[in-house]
């Protein structure tokens, strides 16, 4: 059966995660996602033998380019006039000087969509940065709004927004495509991730703006909201080898009548039962005490135990799992299959694990998952389909230095 983006064609210079992410969400959903590559750049995090590259580069086919040749990049045209869509990360104008830009395709492919996520978008002062996750999260505040009370530079610990900026791009490139189905045409796409990130941090601008309250990091409590407890906390440590042996649990008690079915969890205690305590306003006022006194409880307990406790009554608790936890241990990803083993090994690394595609088609499933490819390991095959060329066509290019 049919995936639902089957037949689509997506040309995919795209590197690191945020460009990749996006046509892995793509690809998984049945595009033909050709991945370009060439040997002078397929080393660290874009070789197909990095974890990295495994991770985000599955359901895609590869493709060598030695983008330095003059008759590669005509031969990139004549691909770029083939896809659907095309994509890059790359700095602002790269395609633009190996004469594969918007403007150039677009003329004889009008249908053409093309996604450019640069870090900071086409224009303005600083639209030639060079940017990763950590610059990215602190230049659009993630960093100083995530982190703790007194530690504003801890921030996020991966790349959230990375992750972030590829969806909205993969949402951007369906809307540009449903677009097309009406008008015939295509169009450029411009996602600046950096904006992206700077989306996130909305709540914040809106009270900057309309109180003149400048955000604070706030840790594990709710900047705008009323809530208490609402906190992780400690519970009995369960050795375990080569990873810490710390467990923890998180509880958000988001209204009074939660809270009083954690009064009765905890035993009806003296403290727990205070007037002070029986509103949301009361709790947070003493936040600090009640997070004293929940920790001594849960300190001594079982995580998974208490969780399913909390849970039956009402409360809102989950057990903060490690990558073992996610793996072994959690029912309900085992039960969604999660976890899928990629049937063909990879040639260097041998077995190699997809994380699902969170996503659920009654009609057209989406649950093929093929293994990384090798470099340029798929360049006979995309040839002929695309541009209908011979073998003897592809070992020519071969030869002149062009599929490296």
């Amino acid at each position: 059966m049919s995936r639902p983006l089957g037949g689509l064609r997506v040309l995919d210079f795209s590197h690191v995660l945020a460009g990749p992410f996006a046509t892995r969400v793509l690809g998984d959903m049945g595009a033909d996602v050709v991945k370009v590559n060439s040997e002078s750049r397929a080393i660290t995090s874009n070789a197909p033998d990095h974890p990295y590259y495994i991770m985000w580069n599955r359901n895609k086919r590869a493709l060598s380019l030695n983008m330095a040749e003059a008759s590669a990049q005509a031969l990139c045209r004549q691909l770029a006039q083939q896809a659907d869509v095309v994509i890059d990360n790359f700095s602002v104008g790269v395609l633009d000087r190996w004469g594969v830009g918007y403007d150039t395709v677009s003329a004889a492919n009008p249908g053409v969509v093309y996604a450019q996520m640069s870090g900071m978008g086409d224009h303005g002062p600083w639209s030639k940065f060079v940017t990763y996750a950590p610059t990215i999260h602190a230049l659009s505040g993630l960093t100083s709004l995530t982190g703790v009370p007194g530690r504003e530079d801890i921030g996020l610990g991966f790349s959230y927004n990375n992750h972030q900026s590829g969806l909205h791009g993969a949402v951007a490139i369906l809307a540009a495509l449903a677009q097309r189905q009406a008008s015939g045409r295509g169009q450029r796409i411009e996602v600046s991730q950096f904006e992206v990130g700077v989306n996130f941090a909305g709540p914040s601008l809106l009270d900057l703006f309309a109180n003149g309250v400048a955000a604070q990091a706030t840790g594990n409590d709710l900047p705008y909201d009323a809530a208490a407890p609402h906190n992780v906390y400690p519970c009995r440590t369960v050795p375990e080898p080569s990873l810490a042996d710390e467990r923890w649990i998180a509880i958000a008690c988001m209204t009074d009548a939660q809270w009083q079915a954690l009064v009765e969890l905890l035993g009806r205690p003296d403290w727990a039962t205070e007037a002070s305590l029986q509103n949301a306003p009361g709790r947070v006022a003493q936040r600090a005490i009640l997070d004293e006194h929940l920790a001594e409880w849960t300190r001594n307990q079982d995580d998974y135990e208490l969780m399913a406790r909390c849970q039956a009554a009402g409360v809102p608790a989950g057990v903060v799992q490690n990558g073992r936890d996610l793996c072994e241990r959690d029912p309900q990803l085992a039960r969604a299959g999660f976890q899928v083993a990629i049937e063909e090994p990879h040639p260097t690394v041998g077995q190699t694990w997809a994380d699902r595609l969170p996503l659920n088609f009654s009609e057209t499933p989406c649950d093929d998952y093929r293994r990384v490819r090798m470099l340029g390991e798929d360049n006979a095959a995309i040839l002929e389909d695309w541009l209908g060329l011979t073998a003897e066509d592809v070992a020519q290019h071969e030869a002149d230095g062009v599929l490296k």
